[in-house]
């Protein structure tokens, strides 16, 4: 009883007197399996008390089971079908054996009525469904293996079955009724085992105990429907009774959860034990005759084991293929990792050569460190797998991205240069994104092979040196062009006339330049130069800057001050340092008169001789407090006319073409 009730679990939810009931019935339960067993192995009661043991006492412990089964069914949502079937089972069972007994012979004669038989055989199927659902609730993903070994399992379990009831001269044999009796108790062995395989073999408490309750009930109502053999009150009563009991106990564990997968040596030894069966049937008719439909389930068992090696051999193959796929792919975007980029690397630089040329591409995010930061490593990674789709769409068919781990991508291709700068920008551009509050691009390094390395650690340690100098260069741009932005935004509200003047200077700038041919680098500090070359103007007075009329020496002193002061101003950001010294020349004459270092010619530098022109220009053809503005021509002519004096005559030249080719469209 105590066993008994530790193997219940009794864990009902509800009210004292609900607990209370609960272990009531275990306790019955307990003691009349204890006197069934006793009447069965001993006759303790004597003889007279067979039919109140066997018939009456058996029928109320199946009841009892079909009970205990049904007040699990109200506890258990998820499971309540399972332990529904069972308890109707129970009942049922119970119900044929009372009905069998008191109204004719036994269940198994002919004369018990049909009912009886009905309500005997309905038990079986709802054994079928609870122990099959109760598996698949154990169970998260079936594999053809599982299906196998339950398949397996159950062959043996019959065969053996078969081979020990089958061979003794018996009359129910030979009837439908008693072939029924036979398979049905013969077939839930193999559920049971089937069920059990369908776990990995690790079927948790409550199914192993409704596997094992089942089992034995099935193999003991085989054997006895098959040998006619008398069911109560003998053994076999206190058997069924104790395998009701075990199914109900079942039926009260706490629902355990998912089935581990089984590694090892687990996912062959019971499948192998459960061959050397099949193989102990066919070697047994060697001496001594066995039924032939125990040596048919024998022969399928092997042959069912022969089918499980070859799936177990493509599940093992599968497994090893994805493990190298995972082992070379980036789990986050879905790209190549680092180590699949080196294998692939080695033998793209082999097979490399001048007229079919590899390019590799080694790429690093700019702005994702303040991105994961600002909105979270989670958001950070699905901008990372955004980027990765995108960077492999990007790459096509003739090449292969990768991510190297952390911000860095990495593309392999094999063309030419040309076609691998323009793939540079394509690459950039996907791995770039914007949005509110912050811009995500990315720095490249280009090598190609073998034209600049001839193996995999120079290839690579050149495109890390072109990747960071690169990068070095954007960071300082960028840091460019933010205190760049705000001090243009403090002119503007200092002197907001001025933003016009500047915006038009240095799109002026920017013309000349393309025309002069001017390097990326050199355009990008001619404009900025351009943007700024007013900002020491926050020192002069307004009452100066806004003068209707000439300037006094005084205030002409205070106004070439302000270069200096620009100077100053850009040097304190080591980024604009370089604009600086243009601005600081950005007043000086071509003939060495300007201010306010006198320099002359080729020691003003370019940028400087630029911006002096375009400067000149703008101001010439803009309205002013002291006058108003020149027209078009006069400005061009007044230009010309200080070539070589005020005015570089190559910029001069450059910005007349420019202004005639402008005017030419307009017309």
């Amino acid at each position: 009883m105590r066993l008994l009730s530790q193997l219940a679990g009794t864990d009902m939810t509800g009210s004292a007197r609900a607990g209370l009931a609960l272990r009531v019935l275990w306790a019955l339960g307990g003691v009349g399996l204890l006197a069934l067993t006793a009447q069965a192995a001993f006759t303790a009661w004597g003889s007279s008390a067979d039919e109140l043991f066997g018939v009456y006492v058996y029928s109320a412990l199946l009841a009892l089971a079909g009970v205990l089964c049904l007040m699990r069914m109200v506890t258990v949502e998820r499971e309540r079908i399972i332990w529904m079937a069972l308890g109707l089972g129970m009942l049922s069972w119970g119900a044929a054996k009372v009905l069998g007994s008191v109204i004719g012979g036994g269940v198994g004669e002919p004369q018990a009525p049909v009912v009886s038989h009905v309500l005997w055989l309905a038990f079986f199927p709802a054994a079928y469904a609870a122990i099959l659902l109760l598996a698949r609730e154990r169970v998260t993903e079936i594999r053809s293996s599982m299906w196998l070994d339950g398949v397996v399992g159950g062959l043996a379990i019959a065969a053996v079955a078969a081979a020990l009831a089958i061979g003794s001269d018996t009359t129910s044999a030979d009837s439908v009724l008693g072939l029924s009796y036979m398979l049905g108790g013969l077939l839930l062995p193999g559920f049971a085992v089937g069920a059990l395989a369908l776990t990995g073999w690790r079927p948790g408490r409550a199914l192993g105990l409704l596997g094992a309750g089942l089992a034995v009930r099935g193999a003991v109502g085989g054997f006895v429907a098959w040998h006619d053999a008398p069911v109560d009150p003998t053994i076999v009563s206190a058997v069924y009774a104790a395998s009701a009991l075990v199914v109900a106990a079942a039926a009260w564990q706490p629902p355990a959860g998912p089935a581990r997968p089984v590694e090892g040596w687990r996912l062959l030894a019971l499948p192998t034990a459960f061959a050397l069966a099949a193989l102990s049937v066919l070697m047994a008719d060697l001496f001594t005759d066995v039924a032939n439909p125990a040596l048919a389930l024998a022969l399928a068992c092997v042959f069912a084991v022969i089918v499980r090696m070859s799936v177990s051999m493509r599940e093992n193959h599968d497994l090893l293929e994805g493990t190298r796929r995972e082992a070379l792919t980036d789990s986050l975007t879905g790209l190549s990792n680092r180590r699949r980029l080196m294998l692939d690397l080695e033998r793209q630089v082999d097979e490399a050569t001048g007229h079919s040329p590899r390019a590799l591409l080694l790429f690093d995010l700019d702005g994702f460190k303040q991105y994961n930061d600002r909105f979270g490593h989670p958001v950070g990674d699905a901008l990372l797998a955004r980027l990765g789709r995108r960077l492999d769409a990007a790459a096509g068919e003739r090449s292969v991205a990768y991510r190297l781990g952390g911000d860095e991508f990495c593309v392999l291709a094999g063309m030419t240069e040309p076609d691998a700068v323009d793939l540079v920008a394509a690459a950039k551009k996907a791995l770039s994104d914007r949005g509110r509050g912050f811009e995500v691009g990315a720095s490249c390094g280009l090598v190609m092979i073998p034209a600049e390395a001839g193996d995999v650690s120079t290839a690579l340690r050149l495109a890390d040196q072109r990747l960071y100098a690169e990068k070095g260069a954007s960071k300082r741009a960028v840091a460019s062009n933010q205190t760049a932005g705000a001090l243009i935004q403090v002119l503007r509200e200092l002197e907001p006339e001025l933003d016009g003047h500047l915006h038009e200077v240095a799109t002026l700038a920017h013309q000349v330049g393309m025309r002069l041919g001017l390097t990326r680098g050199q355009l990008d500090e001619l404009i900025r130069a351009a943007e700024l070359h007013d900002v020491g103007k926050v020192a002069v007075p307004s009452s100066i800057l806004r003068k209707p009329g000439p300037l006094d020496d005084s205030e002409w002193n205070f106004v070439r001050q302000h270069t200096l002061v620009g100077d100053r101003i850009l040097s304190a950001a080591p980024a604009l340092s370089t604009v600086a010294h243009v601005v600081r020349s950005s007043h000086e004459r071509y003939d060495g008169n300007g201010y306010p270092d006198g320099l002359s010619g080729d020691e003003i530098p370019m940028a400087a001789r630029v911006v002096t022109v375009c400067d000149a220009y703008h101001a010439m053809t803009s309205d002013r407090p002291y006058r108003t503005a020149k027209a078009h021509w006069e400005a061009i002519e007044e230009m010309r006319a200080e070539s070589g004096k005020q005015f570089d005559p190559e910029v001069v030249a450059a910005f007349c073409e420019m202004m005639d080719a402008a005017v030419h469209r307009a017309a």
